[in-house]
């Protein structure tokens, strides 16, 4: 154990923010363990082939996956020194990967290209001050209200990832687009591994447990493990077959596969101008500049959650060492690019860890170090299916939204734009998405109420970027993108 007062403890404050080494360690275990999922994830969403046929590789890309969300990690834990955790960000992934299939000529380095670029703009913003001044022009209301979207973003996440929650086949006469469970019942094992998992979790929970959420996680990967040897319960999908389970676990069966050369090839693939060279300078622009908004609102309204889940921000809302958190953020997205992995970003996973207790830069590090290590232990995170991890997001989320009482529900010009922006952050699967709506709103009603002096100059500016970015697709049609 950390003596109080000496050099590690000093420099992490670790002490300073109710915390000790035994909870960092297991926070940062339980963060790794609610994340590693992105290993497995992030190769699925980018195995498609570009307009060459040229593949990045499941492998190549699990691989350096593991390796920058480690890298960034520790830069964030040991520099920044917040319980933070980066991966490849999963809604710049998909749109990296649509852009890549729905534009001919456009290459994977090409579009990586435009990752990096996005990042570097974000760097420059960053060090040029503004990224922080428009955190610091937000309301307060805001702000809470996008811990509580990130909140109910986190569940939804766990509640859908358990198959707890789908997603209803289009058909005639469908008016629900999701569900419980299968044709609205629970089947399957997995299901059980869930709902097990999510009744220890809150039991450990009420009774204030120590480890409860990473206890909650051993213990439902061990039943999980049990079930799939005894059973043989397989995927939900099968790749190979195209057929479907219903009863199967939603993408990580749990397993022990063959080990695999370590292939960190990908590195240094991106090719930065390509993209412009392929389709032209305003459409290169056009989707560089919905890879910046997304990456650069996802980060702030995460950052947000997170700080205030773990209680390290000030009297006026402000978070330490903000400008270091948002400058390995914006570094994780030139690495991520980089690397042909996508945009890495804080990652809302990382609640889990702050759940457990974690307070300051060592959990981060703890999950650092385990990334590192899965480059070469990927079998090890297959251990782990996401109905193991679910119950951690779900009592995580309920924690977050618990603080929507802050919010000045008096105040229609905060109240209706803090209600968009966390309704919409689930609904429409982004962070992005609901901070937009907000922002968009509160400058809107600010304008009809005769307040509009009382907004900040830089929300005007923001909503307006946020307009031209709901308007992208409108934009690209007319000029023929």
């Amino acid at each position: 154990m950390l003596k109080q007062g000496n050099a590690v403890d000093r420099y992490f404050k670790i002490t300073e923010r109710g915390s000790n080494l035994s909870r960092e360690v297991r926070g940062g275990f339980a963060t790794f363990f609610a994340m590693s999922y992105i290993v497995v994830l992030n190769p699925l969403i980018l195995s498609g082939a570009d307009s060459t046929g040229a593949e990045l590789g499941i492998d190549r890309v699990a691989a350096v996956t593991a390796l920058v969300a480690g890298v960034m990690t520790i830069l964030m834990g040991a520099w920044a020194k917040h319980p933070f955790a980066l991966a490849t960000g999963l809604g710049v992934n998909a749109f990296v990967a649509i852009t890549v299939a729905t534009n001919p000529g456009l290459t994977w380095p090409d579009v990586m290209g435009l990752v990096v670029l996005s990042g570097v703009t974000m760097l420059v913003l960053v060090l040029t001050g503004f990224r922080t001044a428009v955190f610091n022009a937000v309301p307060p209301s805001l702000k809470t209200a996008i811990v509580v979207g990130i909140g109910m973003f986190i569940a939804l996440i766990g509640l859908v990832n358990a198959g707890f929650v789908r997603r209803i086949p289009d058909a005639a006469g469908t008016t629900v687009p999701v569900g419980l469970g299968f044709d609205g019942a629970l089947v399957g094992w997995p299901s059980l591994v869930f709902l097990a998992g999510l009744l220890l979790t809150i039991a450990l929970v009420v009774r204030k447990v120590k480890g409860a959420i990473l206890i909650g996680i051993v213990a439902s990967a061990v039943l999980a493990n049990v079930l799939e040897a005894v059973f043989r319960i397989g995927p939900s999908f099968d790749a190979a077959t195209g057929t479907v389970n219903p009863q199967g676990w939603s993408l990580v069966v749990p397993s022990m596969p063959d080990w695999k050369p370590l292939d960190l090839s990908l590195i240094g693939e991106a090719n930065v101008f390509g993209a412009f060279a392929h389709l032209g300078t305003t459409a290169a622009l056009l989707l560089a500049f919905v890879i910046l908004l997304s990456i650069f609102f996802d980060a702030m309204g995460t950052m947000v959650g997170l700080a205030n889940e773990a209680g390290t921000v000030d009297e006026d809302g402000n978070i330490p060492n903000v400008d270091r958190v948002l400058l390995v953020d914006s570094l994780g997205a030139i690495a991520g690019g980089g690397a042909s992995v996508s945009s890495n970003q804080i990652y809302v996973e990382s609640g889990a860890g702050i759940g457990e207790g974690a307070r300051t830069g060592v959990a981060s590090i703890v999950t650092g170090v385990l990334f590192l290590l899965a480059m070469f232990l990927t079998p090890l995170i297959y251990l782990v299916p996401f109905e193991a991890v679910a119950p951690a997001l779900v009592v995580v989320g309920f924690m977050m939204v618990s603080q929507v009482s802050k919010i000045d529900w008096n105040d229609w010009g905060l109240a209706l734009p803090a209600f968009l922006t966390f309704v919409l952050m689930p609904f429409t699967y982004s962070i992005a998405n609901g901070i937009g709506a907000g922002f968009v709103a509160y400058v809107f009603i600010r304008a009809i109420q005769g307040r509009a002096r009382e907004v900040h100059p830089l929300m005007w500016a923001v909503a307006a970027a946020f307009l031209l970015f709901f308007s992208i697709g409108v934009i690209e049609q007319a000029a023929g993108v």
